[in-house]
């Protein structure tokens, strides 16, 4: 099963972007898996950004808790990430990935991973 992930693109500064991520097959199933979205910046390393577990608890860091919103559609077993105020220090790839069980921060702990999708954000 993959992760499929949708919606980046190049936006200037304080615009706004959405995220999609769908298993590429039912058998990964978002209502029984933590879903989270991470960031890769150039020359950082990979970052927690949003996650929401397979309860629904949701877990933002504070950097960008008011600016980034995560949200899921079990019916349609797709997890989106709502962006807005976008900064240049946004720019990065994003990655949707999965686990079973709970959100946690740690890029190791998740078993499924999407390509990424590249988010561009331009003074």
């Amino acid at each position: 099963v993959q992760l499929i992930e949708s919606g980046g693109g190049s936006v200037q500064a304080g615009g706004s972007l959405r995220l999609s991520c769908a298993p590429s097959s039912d058998t990964l199933s978002i209502s029984r898996h933590a879903m989270a979205w991470f960031r890769q910046g150039p020359g950082k390393e990979r970052e927690f950004v949003a996650g929401i577990s397979w309860s629904g608890l949701i877990e933002v860091p504070d950097a960008v808790k008011e600016r980034f919103t995560i949200s899921r559609d079990v019916a349609r077993n797709e997890m989106n990430l709502q962006m807005i105020d976008l900064k240049t220090e946004d720019t990065a790839v994003y990655y949707c990935a999965a686990r079973p069980g709970i959100v946690t921060f740690l890029v190791f702990d998740y078993d499924y991973w999407g390509q990424g999708t590249q988010v561009t954000v331009s003074s």
